[in-house]
């Protein structure tokens, strides 16, 4: 499934148990991502702000240019789309 999912990008933050659960989803579908972390990087945050229309939650999880959303809109994309 990895093969169709591609240029995932996962914003997340330091000790965010949602973000670690969204993290460990992908992982244990072999889905690769790009992790933006931002404990280390808060400058982008706005980047996150203005590609989610305004999600402040962390995380936020995007496949490709497709906003997905949460850890819980991630699950429900895995259910709808059988992954």
């Amino acid at each position: 499934m990895s093969t169709i999912i591609k240029n995932v990008v996962i914003y997340s933050k330091s000790l965010c148990p949602y973000c670690d659960m969204a993290k460990d989803l992908l992982k244990r579908n072999n889905i690769t991502f790009k992790e933006i972390n931002l404990t280390s990087s808060p400058t982008v945050m706005q980047e996150m702000l203005d590609k989610s229309n305004g999600k402040k939650t962390i995380p936020q999880v995007f496949l490709g240019n497709r906003h997905i959303g949460g850890y819980d809109d991630l699950c429900k994309f895995f259910k709808k789309n059988d992954i």
